[in-house]
């Protein structure tokens, strides 16, 4: 019996992707509603003013991305990837109707650096070894072409690195380009 090859991962940046923060505040972009979040990180941010003082952090989500992403879900196994870290789950995943996601686990601020050497995306290494030689696509404001690079000489399995203008979060073509490479790294366990 042949083992199936398995599920690629799909890792979920939050700002940029999910909230596209760069857009200037007067022209939120269409779909979007307006939240106000006062997660730990953001307060942190903050040293010095009690928590209470903090004003909640804007952000902007498309509660239409929910049902898309649940869809993506059956061929891919969702995490979240964002500074945002566990918090994704409690301010994020109940506006888009997500479950409770797993989370990357990041390095201490310390230790992120740039990358690596080759000026990398300081997430980039992470994800790889996260991934495990598994495939996977990466939805990020941050990523470039050095970071495809790295991942195609590091990472052994299939990858999409995905990168998502900030000023417009996930579009329809980020879902279909999501969908095909989930159903081609499913259907045929190879490098699409």
């Amino acid at each position: 019996m042949t083992t199936p090859p398995p599920r690629p991962l799909l890792y979920l940046d939050v700002d940029g992707p999910l909230n596209p923060y760069a857009a200037k505040p007067e022209r939120r972009p269409e779909g979007y509603a307006t939240y106000r979040m006062k997660p730990e990180g953001w307060v942190a941010r903050h040293p010095g003013e009690p928590p209470g003082a903090v004003k909640p952090l804007r952000v902007w989500l498309n509660a239409e991305h929910g049902p898309r992403l649940l869809a993506l879900s059956e061929v891919y196994d969702l995490v979240w990837a964002t500074t945002w870290g566990v918090e994704a789950n409690t301010f994020i995943s109940p506006v888009l109707g997500l479950p409770e996601l797993p989370v990357v686990e990041w390095p201490a601020p310390h230790e992120t650096g740039d990358g690596s050497a080759d000026c990398v995306f300081w997430k980039t290494p992470h994800l790889i070894a996260h991934a495990a030689g598994r495939p996977f696509a990466w939805v990020d404001d941050e990523l470039g072409e050095r970071d495809r690079g790295f991942v195609s000489v590091r990472h052994a399995g299939a990858a999409l690195l995905r990168h998502v203008d900030p000023r417009l979060g996930l579009r329809e073509g980020d879902f279909r380009a999501l969908a095909e490479f989930g159903r081609v790294c499913v259907r045929s366990g190879r490098r699409p």
